[in-house]
C-alpha cells in the first residue's frame, strides 16, 4: 500500500504489480525484467528515479548518504519494531535528531521523510496527546509531512493540539 501511496504522490501512472515475500512481507514490484525488484528501499528509490524526482534521494553525496540512513533506519528499527518500549526508543531517536531540523535529512524534503512518515503512521495514531508532547520535535515533524501537499492521501490525519497544554510553570 505504501509503494501505492508514494507512486501517486510522484505522479507516476498506476499499473505497477506489487506483490510480498516470505514471513516478514518483503514489497516486491514485478517489472518486465524476469526477476523483478525486491524491497521497500530498492523499490521506492526506482520509483523516485522514474518519476525523475531524483532531489527525494538528496543532492550532494552527504545528503544522499543522510537519506540512504534513514532509509535503513525505517527498515530495519521501525519496521522491526514489535514492543512498546522498540517505539518508545524510536521515538526518543527521531526526537533528539529532529531537535535542530525541519526534516530528516537537514533542510530538504526527501524519500526518507515520505517512507518514515508512512511507517509511523499507525504508531502516532495512537500517541495519546501526553506522548506527543514528550515527543515534541517527532509531532512537529510528522504534522508537517503530513500536510505536505500529496503525502497524506487517504490516510487518517492525525490531530495535534497547536497550543502547549502544559508549561513548565506551576
Amino acid at each position: 500500500e505504501e509503494l501505492a501511496l508514494l507512486e501517486k504522490l510522484l505522479g507516476l501512472p498506476k499499473g505497477n504489480k506489487y506483490g510480498v515475500q516470505g514471513e516478514r512481507k518483503v514489497p516486491i514490484l514485478q517489472t518486465n525484467s524476469s526477476s523483478g525488484l525486491t524491497g521497500l528501499i530498492t523499490i521506492a528509490a526506482h520509483l523516485v528515479k522514474k518519476a525523475k524526482k531524483d532531489q527525494l534521494l538528496g543532492s550532494s553525496a552527504e545528503e544522499k548518504a543522510v537519506v540512504q540512513q534513514w532509509l535503513e533506519y525505517r527498515v530495519t528499527r521501525v519496521d522491526g519494531c514489535s514492543s512498546k518500549e522498540d517505539t518508545r526508543i524510536i521515538l526518543k531517536d527521531l526526537n533528539i535528531h529532529l531537535e535542530d531540523k525541519v526534516y530528516l535529512a537537514g533542510n530538504i524534503f526527501t524519500l526518507a521523510d515520505i517512507l518514515m512518515y508512512y511507517g509511523l503512521h499507525h504508531v502516532m495514531v495512537d500517541l495519546t496527546v501526553q506522548e506527543k508532547e514528550e515527543y515534541l520535535n517527532v509531532s512537529r515533524w510528522f504534522n508537517h509531512i503530513q500536510h505536505y501537499p500529496g503525502v497524506r492521501q487517504h490516510l487518517s490525519n492525525v490531530i495535534f493540539i497547536k497550543n502547549r497544554l502544559y508549561t513548565n510553570a506551576h
